[in-house]
């Protein structure tokens, strides 16, 4: 899914649960920066006031292995840790069927890993990490029958949509491609694209109008048994996730009642649904669901939560922030603010780590143990 679902659909569905401004805010922030967490290394000019404890790294206290994604065109990020660590843990829970461990890799719809994980959530209390497992939740969804991992189970032929797509460059590109090489564009395009997450399924997945369909390897042994995954309707797929998606909010409130605007009385979630489903550009559907909750008094023009910045969290918690001295994989000499241990950036960190050691202990007790 993209921001417009993993932040403003997210957003939006709280308010309309009944969440105050900024726990709506927290929570829709926290999910959608699950795909912007590029940093994995923070080390810091001096360690932060406050109880808090941090390893040392080349002699300076330092914040490690935090990164919830990373730059798909940066051969370095090509790695099993990050597959494992980020692609796989946050983007494709893993359904944990099927008997070889490629096969158990592949994320399956409302799995129990999530699940489980989604019950912890709700039982800490905490907005962040609620915000972190909602987005592994939603992927799911839309990210079915793939896997985290460079893996054969991605590798796909005949994909298309049955739908136009509009100023959609990558759909635009594959028809024109596949109009002029026929039968060669499947060969071409796998050289071309590594069998990694559903990159062979280019925007598909993550688009929520969209019908398409595939082929793929259905065998456990990989003997190129081909067969058609048959229509995917993400409208479906989509309305399943936040029909979730608001039952999880939902339990989540009612057993912490102090994030409750009791200003807010629940109309329902077909408009939520209809803004949803439309269909558009990214832009065309950012702006509908910004006119929503304007419309729906959830916001006020002008009000921080409608503009997503994915540096705001940064911003606050360290003093010498900089956009091109922290848009890096490893950040040196950072200097924390002085209310640090408060901020929702180190929330997130925390949130992480907590989201990372359940997630391999829970895909262990559901019969796949992933090597770290």
């Amino acid at each position: 899914m993209k921001i417009d679902a993993h932040y403003y659909a997210v957003l939006s569905f709280a308010r309309a649960c009944g969440f105050t401004k900024k726990s709506a805010g927290r929570i829709a922030f926290a999910s959608q920066f699950v795909d912007d967490a590029k940093i994995n290394q923070i080390g810091l000019k001096e360690k932060p006031t406050g109880d808090i404890s941090l390893p040392l790294v080349d002699g300076k206290p330092s914040f490690f292995n935090m990164a919830t994604c990373h730059s798909y065109t940066r051969i370095k990020t090509f790695n099993y840790s990050a597959m494992i660590g980020n692609t796989a843990a946050f983007h494709f829970v893993p359904g944990c069927r099927g008997i070889s461990f490629p096969k158990k890799m592949r994320c399956r719809e409302n799995s129990r890993v999530i699940r489980r994980i989604l019950d912890n959530a709700v039982e800490s209390g905490d907005l962040v990490k609620l915000g972190i497992s909602l987005h592994a939740y939603a992927d799911t969804f839309s990210h079915q029958g793939f896997s985290g991992l460079l893996s054969k189970v991605n590798d796909i032929q005949g994909c298309t949509s049955l739908r136009k797509i509009p100023f959609c460059l990558s759909d635009f590109a594959s028809k024109t491609f596949r109009w002029f090489t026929k039968d060669r564009f499947d060969r071409l395009f796998d050289s071309a694209c590594p069998a990694y997450g559903h990159g062979q399924a280019m925007e598909y997945p993550d688009l929520p109008f969209v019908d398409w369909s595939y082929y793929y390897d259905y065998s456990e042994e990989f003997s190129e048994a081909s067969k058609s995954s048959g229509i995917k309707c993400n409208r479906e797929r989509y309305t399943r996730a936040f029909k979730g998606i608001a039952v999880w909010l939902t339990r989540f409130l009612t057993e912490h009642e102090k994030y409750l605007d009791p200003a807010v009385s629940n109309p329902g979630f077909y408009d939520l649904f209809e803004t949803l489903l439309r269909p558009g550009t990214d832009k065309q559907r950012i702006k509908a669901w910004k006119e929503h909750l304007v419309t729906a008094g959830y916001y006020g023009e002008g009000e921080e939560e409608l503009e997503y910045s994915e540096d705001r969290w940064l911003k606050k918690a360290f003093s010498n922030y900089d956009k091109e001295r922290f848009n890096r994989r490893k950040v040196e000499d950072a200097e924390p603010a002085h209310d640090f241990i408060e901020s929702e950036w180190f929330g997130f960190y925390k949130g992480v780590h907590w989201y990372k050691e359940r997630f391999f202990e829970y895909c262990r007790e559901e019969g796949l143990d992933i090597p770290k």
